[in-house]
């Protein structure tokens, strides 16, 4: 059976890109899109929880680990940057360690590098 990855980040129509002006929500949408499908391609089942930097964020989080098992959640660099969503990395982290004590935990650094962050923890 294909180990089953939680990939957790903020919706890109949200994120704030006043810092890199190159970069546009569809630009993050299809460096997710194909990480996911480089995923998919090596053997894992990829679901995504792209969430508000408001008070939803944690509901959010909250149903689609009660909704299924996985083995491996990646949690997006945009949860980490700026200092500003600190406290919500941390309800997220805690969520995470919580409602899933048994899957790993990985980071991306960038939306283009989250199938190496996924396979330094574990095999598809």
């Amino acid at each position: 059976m294909a180990k089953r990855v939680l990939a957790i980040g903020i919706e890109p129509g949200v994120a704030d890109y006043s810092a890199f002006p190159q970069i546009t929500p569809e630009l993050v949408r299809s460096y997710i899109e194909a990480q996911f499908l480089r995923l998919r391609d090596v053997g894992y089942q990829v679901t995504s929880c792209l969430i508000d930097v408001d008070a939803a964020a944690e509901a959010a989080v909250t149903a689609a680990l009660r909704d299924e098992s996985f083995d491996c959640i990646v949690i997006g660099a945009g949860l980490r940057e700026p200092k500003e969503r600190l406290l919500l990395f941390e309800k997220v982290l805690n969520l995470v360690h919580r409602l899933a004590p048994n899957a790993a935990i990985c980071f991306n650094t960038t939306p283009a590098d989250t199938a190496e962050a996924v396979q330094r923890w574990m095999e598809p």
